[in-house]
């Protein structure tokens, strides 16, 4: 029984600590980058869009679709970034426990 207490014990600090990766992933930030620079998109690693910078250079009319597929490029790459961070925060967490992805609800 003793055995049973411990590992419920072990579980929930291991939640707790788990909240409190989710609650820090706020304050992760990360930037996507396309067009060489003329699009960027920063966010956390939560996910949540903090800002966008674009080029003047691609202010202009004719340039309107290469600016959304810029943008779409950007944000892109600043999600499998924020994916990335994520994940380095899970893994210095469990400290390779080997708990399956999605556990807590990842």
């Amino acid at each position: 029984m003793a055995d049973f207490l411990g590992m419920m014990k072990q579980a929930a600090q291991l939640q707790s600590k788990m909240q409190e990766m989710q609650e820090s992933l706020a304050n992760v930030e990360v930037e996507g980058i396309s067009g060489g620079g003329l699009v960027s998109v920063r966010m956390t690693a939560k996910m949540d869009v903090k800002g966008i910078k674009i080029d003047p250079s691609l202010m202009k009319a004719e340039e309107r679709e290469v600016l959304e597929d810029l943008l779409v490029t950007a944000l892109g790459d600043a999600r499998r970034k924020a994916e990335t961070a994520m994940q380095e925060k899970m893994q210095s967490l469990t400290g390779g426990l080997g708990l399956p992805p999605g556990l807590f609800g990842q």
